[in-house]
């Protein structure tokens, strides 16, 4: 097993595994785990022992709740540019792990927000528990979803996507 920052990776067989690994901060993403993750899932689409990939969390409350806002703020506060190399990875990490050229399964179990929802809807296969809660949050302050919500909300069967994407708590 491989560590990078506050994500764990490990061959398993022929399963490429993928465990996030941050509990307290509910597995939010930071730009550290952006590019471990980008780097190991190249490698893994090129070797030939690897089948499959499976990402999930340390037990505990959530799958991922997105990006980490802390770090988001301090970087913004002090004006740095690493925010914006954050995003951009970020999301050419989803639109890798879209074309991602073996199945690539997320187990969701708990609280799957934002960046969450982007490291695993994008994938070939999810795995929902009775606990998931899902959600983009953003959309409650008027923005449109990031990470290609407004790519797989749509495409949710029987248009849940669309009630995903309301707030609730206007009228």
């Amino acid at each position: 097993m491989t560590t990078h920052n506050d994500v764990l990776f490990e061959e398993r067989g022929q399963i490429g595994l993928i465990q996030l690994n941050r509990p307290a901060a509910l597995n939010s993403l930071n730009h550290g785990m952006v590019l471990a993750m980008q780097l190991h899932l190249e490698k893994w689409a090129n070797a030939d022992n690897i089948k499959a990939v499976v990402i999930r969390a340390t037990e505990g409350r959530a799958f991922c709740a997105g990006g980490d806002l802390r770090a988001a703020y301090e970087a913004k506060k002090i004006n740095h540019p690493g925010l914006y190399l954050f995003f951009r990875d970020e999301y050419q990490l989803n639109r890798y792990i879209f074309h991602f050229p073996k199945p690539y399964i997320a187990l969701l179990d708990g609280i799957t927000m934002g960046g969450g929802a982007g490291i695993s809807l994008h994938g070939s296969h999810r795995v929902v528990t009775e606990r998931m809660i899902f959600a983009m949050p953003e959309t409650g302050i008027g923005f449109f979803p990031d990470v290609g919500g407004t790519y797989f909300l749509p495409r949710i069967s029987g248009q849940l996507g669309f009630f995903f994407s309301i707030d609730r708590n206007k009228n």
